[in-house]
Parts: C-alpha cells; structure tokens; sequence
C-alpha cells in the first residue's frame, strides 16, 4: 500500500473495510478515505461514493448497509473524506456548509481555496489511481453520491463519462447556480464568474450535452430540502431529452437522511452492477 497509511482494517460482509490517510498532491494537503474490498474477487469494480455536507469519509460505510450488497455482488466501495481538513485556511471551519466537511466537488480558483481545495480532480482522477493500485481494484468504475455528493457524482459523470460506466444520486443538489448551498460555495471557491459556475452544475451541463452513460436518481418527497435548494422538478426537465438513459424517481414520504439511503442503496448497487460486469 504504498503512498497510504492504514489507521484500521474492519472485517466486515465477507469482505475487508480499510480507512487510510495519504498526503495528496492535488490538494497538497493530508486526505482520508475508506475502501470496502470484497473477498474471493480479483480486481473487483468500483463504486466511488461522494458524500454530502458535514460528512467525513466514515458516514457512508457506517450508516448505509452497502457492503452486504457489495460483497454479493462483488463490488468494492470507496468512499473519499468531502474536503481537506485542519489547514488554518481562514474561515474554514467557521459555516458548517462551506470550508471543512464542504468541499463541493469543484477545483477552486479562489485564494486561499485554490491552493488546496482541487476535489474534482481528486476524486475524478487521484485518488482512484491511488487506491486501484493499492488496493488491486479493476478498471470499471461507477459512481454515485447523496445531497452534495450526489451533485458530485453527477457532475464528475457528465463531465468525465469515459471515468465511469454509470452514476447515481440520492437528493442530489441539481441546480447550485439557483440555491443558496451553491451560490455560497460557488462564489467562495469560485469567484463571481457565474458562468464558471456552470460547470459544476448538473442542469446545466444537461442542457448543453449530446449524450449520457446510464443514471438513476432518487429524491424523497418529505425531503425538508426539496423545495429550496435541490430543484427536482428542474432536474426532470433537463433530463427529459435523454429519455431512458436518466432514470429519476419521486420517493413518497421519504426525507434527506441515511433511512433513506439505507432503503434504497441496494437498487443502486444492482444499477451499478449491470454496467461493471458488462465486458469484465
């Protein structure tokens, strides 16, 4: 494991969970992530999970159940922290969405921001060659995420699609250029270019695609965000052009939390499933 420090192994489903440090270079910064490897598999695919807001890298595989699925399927897990953290960068940890624990998947421009905050191309394209060698994982990649990291997840996908075989969002913040998560982040990472915006935002970059890998989205009705900051119905015009290819679903009664995910991570484990083994 070269590169990465080990701080605990957990057997767990059939499988080993390993959380582990290294020193990124893109963020030049110390970063944290945990991997879920299935047992008896050489080379298992990737599901790369993005959390949301105020998660570390731990609260996926702790609260969701996905490695019982994992291991079944065959399936490693790989879940990234949602920002660098303990930097003394001035500010970053006074909001709780913005700073640590708010990374916002972008590569910031801003000072003093830019110097460390590059989490698009940590999880786009670092931290998966890191943990595929470290970890002997395959070359098939999905990924999906919830809230923040569902607009991650979704981003990296319309933007990378030759990254991953499929992508899938719990709640995703679809339309951050219209809601007051977004604009804060954006303009604090960004600058006041909102046209540079538009690349980190999954309507947007709907309305100007030709095509698509596979999507499955999940939004809970109950959900105390829906209204104000995740724009769903928004979404579901801009997905409308690709017809079949973005499979979105309004989930009565349930709300933001990891009930929710719990509920429904196997349907997006199986999603996944089909297009990893698809010319394994």
């Amino acid at each position: 494991m070269t590169n990465i420090t080990e701080l605990s192994t957990t057997r767990v489903f059939g499988g080993r969970q390993t959380r582990f440090s290294h020193v990124s270079d893109v963020c030049a910064a110390p970063m944290t992530a945990t991997v879920f490897v299935p047992d008896g598999v050489a080379h298992p695919p990737v599901v790369l999970w993005l959390s949301g807001l105020t998660c570390t890298d731990e609260n996926f595989v702790q609260k969701a159940g996905a490695q019982r699925v994992a291991a079944e399927l065959g399936i490693a897990l790989v879940a990234p922290d949602t920002s660098p953290r303990g930097l003394g960068l001035d500010g970053e940890d006074e909001h709780w969405d913005f700073g640590s624990g708010a990374g916002f998947y972008v590569n910031a421009t801003r000072a003093p921001w830019a110097a460390h905050y590059q989490m698009f191309d940590y999880v786009t394209v670092e931290l998966p060659s890191l943990v595929a060698k470290a970890f002997s994982l395959g070359k098939r990649w999905a990924i999906s995420g919830h809230s923040m990291g569902g607009h991650g997840a979704l981003v990296a996908a319309l933007r990378e699609p030759a990254r991953f075989v499929s992508a899938s969002a719990f709640a995703p913040i679809a339309n951050p250029v219209a809601c007051g998560w977004g604009e804060k982040a954006f303009a604090g990472y960004l600058g006041e270019d909102r046209d540079a915006w538009q690349h980190y935002d999954t309507v947007c970059l709907l309305r100007q695609a030709k095509d698509v890998i596979p999507m499955l989205i999940d939004q809970g009705s109950a959900d105390e965000f829906l209204d104000q900051y995740l724009h769903f119905d928004t979404l579901l015009m801009a997905a409308e052009p690709f017809g079949s290819k973005i499979t979105a679903t309004l989930r009565e009664g349930y709300d933001h939390s990891y009930y929710f995910i719990a509920t429904f991570i196997e349907s997006h484990l199986r999603f996944h499933h089909q297009f990893l083994k698809a010319g394994a």
